[in-house]
């Protein structure tokens, strides 16, 4: 007979990960809306066209580099949920705050590709990422410390996943200090996320 006394217990991972890949979807699909489209008009000559296109190639970048970063999150809450076998209130709240900040990255990607040479735009950008990125490590430690893991996941793979976790934020402390003095190229800094991670492995 089912005990429905513990509240916490009412939602399964499934419901977790089915709301995380709509979010997901909607975010990494809505990034395209932050390139935009070049302002014609009847008069503009082939030429200053293609210049407005060519305009275009900084957003374009960002575009490309926030949706690798989208689907490299979207990858490794996989992974996580692959040894997260059970939840409760408090992981499912986590998420949620997790969540609001993916979401709102097309939001910092629109801003920091149409205002890029500003230091605040930057700050933006990589607060945003910086708050995912500690949200999704504090996912996994409270998912280990309260015991909602794999009982067969040795501690070995538990640290290994707790580092590797850690990858972003401190990436994004980096670019919000190189932010100051490069501006929106402090984020080529996420591109040695891979490297990283496979250093640590």
């Amino acid at each position: 007979m089912t005990n429905y006394s513990d509240l916490n217990n009412w939602m399964t991972t499934s419901r977790i990960e089915t709301l995380v890949d709509g979010i997901f979807a909607i975010a990494m699909t809505l990034l395209v809306l932050s390139i935009g489209v070049p302002d014609v008009s009847s008069a503009l000559t082939e030429a200053a066209f293609q210049q407005q296109l060519g305009d275009l190639l900084p957003k374009i970048l960002m575009y490309a580099l926030s949706f690798w970063i989208l689907a490299g999150f979207w990858r490794v809450n996989h992974q996580q949920f692959f040894f997260i076998k059970r939840s409760n209130a408090t992981m499912i709240t986590i998420n949620v705050c997790w969540l609001l900040f993916i979401a709102l990255v097309p939001f910092s990607t629109e801003i920091i590709g149409e205002f890029g040479s500003y230091f605040t735009a930057s700050v933006i950008f990589q607060l945003n990422l910086f708050f995912a990125g500690v949200l999704y490590c504090v996912n996994w430690i409270y998912a280990v410390r309260k015991g909602l893991i794999d009982e067969n996941l040795d501690e070995a793979s538990q640290r290994m996943v707790t580092r590797t976790s850690m990858i972003l934020p401190f990436l994004s402390l980096i670019a919000l200090a190189l932010s100051y003095y490069v501006f929106a190229w402090a984020n080529l800094v996420y591109m040695a996320h891979p490297i990283i991670k496979k250093l640590i492995q």
